[in-house]
C-alpha cells in the first residue's frame, strides 16, 4: 500500500461511530462505557466518545505491566495511570485501540479490566486492524483492515490532528 492511499482518520472515525451505534442498537446493549488504551487508543476513543455522545466519562488504561512480552520486547514504557471513573460490573464496555496487530495489547487490556470487575459485555473497536495476529482476537468494529508485510508498520499520529502513516522498519 502506498502512503498516499491511506484514508483520512476523520472518515474512518465517522464510519466506526455509525457501526458502533448500529451494533449497540441491534444487540440492545445498555449501560455503555468506553475505555481507550494509552496512547493512540485514547485519542481514537476521545473522538468516538464525543461522536456517540456517551454520558459516562471516558476511561483510560495503561496496560504496560499487563503485557506478556514486556521484557522480551525490550519495552521501556512511560507508565501512565489507568483511570476508570465508573463501575465496570455488569456494564457494556467499548474497548478502543488504534491498531490491532498481534492481539497482545487487547489481551492485556482485558486482564486489567477484569481486575476492576466483570463487565456484561466487551466490544472491541480499533481504527486499524492489520495482519499479524498472534492471539485469536478480532475487532467488532474497525475503521480499516490492512494486509501489511512483516517489515511494514502503521502508526497513528496525533493527538491534535489525527493521521495515519505507513513506514518500513529498518532492519
Amino acid at each position: 500500500m502506498k502512503p498516499g492511499a491511506l484514508p483520512e482518520v476523520s472518515a474512518l472515525l465517522e464510519q466506526m461511530a455509525a457501526q458502533l451505534s448500529a451494533l449497540i442498537k441491534q444487540r440492545g446493549l445498555g449501560k455503555v462505557c468506553m475505555i481507550g488504551i494509552h496512547t493512540g487508543g485514547v485519542w481514537v476513543a476521545e473522538e468516538l466518545h464525543r461522536r456517540l455522545a456517551i454520558s459516562e466519562p471516558l476511561g483510560t488504561l495503561d496496560i504496560s505491566f499487563y503485557r506478556d512480552d514486556f521484557s522480551r520486547a525490550g519495552m521501556h514504557p512511560q507508565v501512565k495511570p489507568s483511570n476508570l471513573p465508573f463501575e465496570v460490573e455488569e456494564r457494556t464496555i467499548i474497548l478502543v485501540d488504534d491498531v490491532l496487530q498481534s492481539g497482545r495489547t487487547v489481551r492485556a487490556a482485558l486482564n486489567e479490566i477484569f481486575d476492576y470487575g466483570r463487565p456484561a459485555c466487551v466490544l472491541l473497536a480499533v481504527l486499524v486492524e492489520r495482519s499479524g495476529r498472534e492471539l485469536p482476537i478480532q475487532a467488532d468494529v474497525h475503521g480499516i483492515r490492512l494486509e501489511l508485510g512483516p517489515d511494514e508498520q502503521i502508526k497513528l499520529n496525533g493527538p491534535d490532528s489525527l493521521s495515519l502513516s505507513l513506514n518500513t522498519r529498518d532492519e
